[in-house]
């Protein structure tokens, strides 16, 4: 994966849509803001999304199927205590996402992998936003 996609990735606008309505940003290498903090506690989070694999445009009936069956697959996760609508806005795009609360890294890897996604937001608790990168073989990257 080339350097220029890994800033786009990382200067990607994160959007959690709030229960009361209303969005939060999360930025990578930024702490999570304040009015997530109740949501999350102390546990892992992930900021994902199944729209356009490998950061190739795909059609939007096709990028719909793929975000439907990542929110099953993330339901069906044991861990999992809280799923939000996400946005991720670049530049010239945006990407539908889901924030989710609760899953351990190993089963996100695992699900931006089945999905095709070249990399994923993080974090635990109140702490820093990662930028994760995927790979068909471990170790899994934080990109720096």
């Amino acid at each position: 994966m080339d350097n220029s996609l890994i800033d786009t990735y990382r200067t990607t606008d994160y959007r959690v849509r709030l229960a009361q309505g209303g969005w939060v940003s999360i930025q990578v290498d930024a702490a999570l803001p304040a009015s997530l903090h109740s949501l999350i506690g102390e546990r892992n989070w992930a900021f994902i999304t199944a729209w356009n694999p490998g950061s190739q445009a795909q059609p939007l009936a096709q990028n719909r199927a793929a975000q439907q069956a990542l929110l099953i697959a993330l339901r069906k996760l044991p861990r999992t205590t809280c799923i939000r609508p996400g946005l991720g806005v670049g530049d010239a795009w945006r990407e539908a996402s889901l924030f989710v609360v609760g899953p351990s890294l190993a089963d996100i890897d695992e699900l931006a992998q089945q999905f095709q996604q070249n990399a994923y937001v993080h974090g635990l608790g109140h702490g820093y936003a990662r930028l994760r990168l995927s790979s068909d073989r471990p170790p899994h990257a934080q990109a720096g």
